[in-house]
């Protein structure tokens, strides 16, 4: 099947699940695509079992599409441009110090903990995995997903200080998980050369200095090309041109892509920017159009993931391990941030129970399954990829459902 056929194919299947969710199910768009995109491949598997040829038809579309390609390469930068795009960026920059902590130490700290508490959760079931493999698993499922959390937290009525906490880390932890995960598995890749920790901090700084210097450069050229024209049209290509050329040169130099995105995206979303550069229509039609791009492009992501399930390999030590590892990631995430909370509560006004929310909060999402899907079989790729969905899944559809439930909860108890 060519490629358009498998564009118009998926864009006909968001629509048609889309319309269910807000005719029937009215749920935030990310559960309810979820939902119902395990319903239809659940479907799919049944009928399979007494006409295998729809099946095996579908099973072909999907292992044609190039997930982790078609995500991390094109998907993501539009959708972490348009997330940064409309946070206050003025809560962000006073809660910059905790967010960047969250996002760099407490991702490293979530990522060795994880990978410890898996693999002696492996060794437990009677599954002999060595460390490298696990840590690598770590740094998969470590970043929270700023696909999922921004579009249900915007129905979850947070407290705008505790919001641009957990989307603030989300928007940057997605940059610096990417980097940790390509940066363990260029160890595990070659577990005989030689590790030069020299090399790995170069490497390491190069993806995330480069990439957050990168993006502040695309959006002050943005803001300045902007600022010079007064044409809608024109000016909502010239945002379009900063994501995908900024994506190319990102890639070019090896830097972070999703930092370059999450960064231009700030710039040229704070309200000094917005008002020197901008007209109110200009204004109007650039968040009309990336809001458009935002819901479409998360559509056919979660349609994605849930098709993606048609190609697992299930086995009953990796479903057992799956839904242990569910608890586990959950307390290493809570682990991960006690620390830099307890630090910064005493300089910051922080809403009490801010851990539980955010591990709750913190959700997982499809950048892990594209990791995930980047593995090779002697990294165990077919178990820590149905670990990794099963953790998704309850994450997106578990906690989703009920986090806003949760944020008024503990932010109840603390008055």
């Amino acid at each position: 099947m060519d490629y358009y056929s498998i564009i118009s194919f998926l864009i006909v299947l968001a629509a048609i699940f889309g319309y269910l969710n807000v005719r029937f199910l009215r749920l935030p768009t990310t559960i309810g695509l979820m939902i119902i995109t395990l319903i239809f491949t659940m479907g799919l598997l049944i009928i399979g079992q007494f006409n295998s040829a729809l099946l095996a038809q579908e099973k072909e579309l999907i292992s044609n599409i190039d997930f982790q390609t078609v995500l991390l390469d094109v998907m993501l930068s539009f959708l972490l441009f348009a997330g940064a795009l409309h946070t206050n960026f003025e809560q962000l920059k006073v809660q910059r110090s905790p967010v960047l902590v969250f996002a760099t130490l407490g991702t490293l700290a979530s990522t060795f903990l994880v990978g410890i508490a898996v693999y002696f959760l492996l060794i437990v079931i009677g599954l002999n995995v060595e460390f490298i493999y696990c840590l690598l698993f770590g740094a998969l499922i470590s970043p929270t997903d700023p696909i999922a959390v921004l579009g249900i937290l915007k129905k979850a009525n947070a407290p705008k200080i505790l919001e641009t906490k957990i989307v603030g880390e989300s928007l940057f932890n997605d940059g610096v998980g990417v980097v940790v995960f390509l940066t363990i598995f260029s160890i595990a890749a070659a577990p005989n050369a030689d590790l030069d920790i020299a090399h790995v901090a170069k490497l390491f700084a190069q993806e995330v200095i480069g990439g957050i210097s990168l993006g502040l450069v695309l959006g002050w050229i943005t803001y300045r090309l902007l600022k010079s024209i007064d044409d809608y049209e024109v000016e909502v290509i010239i945002t379009i041109a900063t994501v995908m050329g900024g994506t190319m040169i990102a890639h070019y130099f090896h830097t972070s892509a999703p930092l370059a995105m999450v960064t231009a995206g700030l710039f040229v979303g704070n309200d000094t920017v917005r008002h020197n550069a901008m007209s109110e229509m200009t204004e109007t039609y650039v968040d009309k159009f990336w809001e458009l791009v935002d819901v479409l492009l998360n559509t056919i992501l979660f349609v994605l993931i849930g098709m993606e399930m048609l190609i697992l390999t299930l086995s009953i030590s990796s479903i057992i391990a799956g839904l242990i590892a569910v608890p586990l990631v959950l307390l290493c995430r809570y682990l991960s941030l006690w620390f830099p909370i307890k630090f910064f509560a005493k300089k910051l006004g922080f809403v009490r129970n801010t851990n539980l929310i955010m591990t709750w909060g913190g959700l997982r999402g499809g950048i892990s399954i594209a990791l995930a899907l980047s593995l090779t079989q002697e990294m165990h790729r077919e178990l820590f990829l149905v670990i990794t969905y099963i953790i998704v899944i309850f994450s997106i559809i578990g906690q989703g459902l009920t986090v806003e439930k949760a944020i008024k909860k503990f932010t109840e108890s603390s008055n």
